[in-house]
């Protein structure tokens, strides 16, 4: 008999097996099965189908029948194309915090300020998922404060990718949670000063590092 109000086993399959991929735990070209996974869970095998069929069609897995399921690997055009769209938003989104402002800028100063504190201690507490959660929220509240609700909602959209590739990336390279909190820093001490030159160099030096953590060449631009 289910437990009244317990969630349901899918959800609770789901759950756990995008956290694994999002965080690089299952990184990508890793083949994981359907009897691994529900044996870790405790339960059926079924509700860890439905989990995999649904991550198939958001392209984190592909589905090979009577093998398991293979973790797509982040493509280098994947990575390029978020890391542009990544470099214009928040370009933008700093250009906009800076002309409204000393006031506005410290505000946002306080607010990045509280994350940075949150993702060290998900960081000590070796939290991954909520490092990651607290790593995007980060960056949304600069383009919050853009007060383009347009472009915020496309960068929201952008969440999962963004996360697997954080993940991956601090999965790689050991140093890689303490270079983010420094960057993190640097990103937001420019936008306290309301240095937009130096904010925006900030956002290039940070992104170009999470794509050399990656293991992929750096565009030029982004340097």
């Amino acid at each position: 008999m289910a437990v009244k109000g317990a969630r349901p086993a899918k959800d609770r399959a789901l759950e756990y097996v995008k956290t694994q991929v999002l965080t690089g735990a299952f990184p990508g070209g890793k083949l994981i099965s359907e009897g691994d996974i529900a044996t870790a869970l405790g339960m059926s095998r079924t509700p860890v189908r439905e989990a995999f069929l649904r991550m198939e069609a958001e392209g984190l897995l592909r589905l090979y029948p009577q093998r398991g399921a293979l973790v797509v690997p982040v493509s280098p055009d994947e990575v390029r194309s978020v890391i542009e769209a990544r470099l214009v938003l928040e370009h933008y989104a700093a250009r906009k915090v800076v002309g409204r402002g000393p006031a506005v800028c410290a505000a946002v100063f306080e607010r990045l300020s509280a994350e940075l504190g949150r993702q060290r201690d998900t960081a000590s507490a070796s939290d991954w998922r909520a490092f990651l959660d607290s790593d995007r929220a980060f960056h949304a509240i600069t383009l919050d404060e853009s007060q383009n609700a347009i472009l915020s909602g496309f960068y929201s959209t952008l969440r999962d990718r963004q996360m697997r590739m954080i993940g991956e990336s601090a999965q790689r390279e050991p140093d890689r949670v303490a270079t983010i909190l420094h960057e993190h820093l640097a990103i937001a001490e420019a936008l306290r000063d309301g240095d937009l030159t130096r904010a925006q160099h900030a956002v290039q030096t940070h992104l170009a590092s999470t794509v050399r953590a990656i293991g992929l060449a750096v565009d030029e631009s982004l340097i």
